[in-house]
């Protein structure tokens, strides 16, 4: 990671909790944190994928950020919510949601308490989403970069997910 990613962390983080570990996003693409709502299937897309939901007239699709983090799927209960976020992809920019366990709170990280993540993940494993790790009040925050948490599609299955 280059310093100036690291410098890019220095503000604001939504952080929740995935299987008992603490992640957070940039609260700067997070558009909304919803309460749990069954999205609606769409055949033929990745299994992490659990479907859409209609956000005002848009249709979002939804993904479950445990399978997408390579863990088990869970039925969802009383603090589960979906968070929704801005994906930026070349000059392509859409919303996504993603299903977290519960929600943590709004944490200020200040630069130099972030760190690069380590380099030995397996393409699409957890850490080669992450974009860094904060160290805040002895707890330790996986960052995630909401654009590799939502990979590109291809053109034709761009079009099953935003259909």
């Amino acid at each position: 990671m280059t310093e100036s990613r690291v410098q890019n962390h220095a503000g604001q983080l939504l952080t929740f909790v995935v299987a008992g570990e603490e992640f957070g996003v940039d609260i700067l693409r997070v558009q909304e944190i919803r309460g749990w709502s069954r999205p609606m299937p769409l055949p033929r897309t990745p299994s992490y994928i659990r479907g859409v939901i209609n956000i005002r007239g848009d249709i979002v699709p939804i993904a479950d950020l445990r399978e997408r983090l390579g863990l088990e799927s869970l039925v969802p209960g009383p603090t589960t919510v979906i968070v929704v976020v801005r994906v930026e992809h070349a000059s392509h920019n859409r919303t996504m949601g993603f299903v977290v366990d519960a929600m943590s709170d709004v944490t200020t990280i200040e630069r130099d308490a972030v760190k690069p993540p380590p380099d030995l993940a397996e393409p699409g494993g957890t850490a080669s989403m992450a974009s860094g790790i904060a160290l805040v009040e002895q707890r330790m925050i996986t960052i995630l970069d909401v654009d590799r948490v939502f990979p590109t599609p291809s053109a034709s299955h761009d079009a099953d997910i935003a259909a």
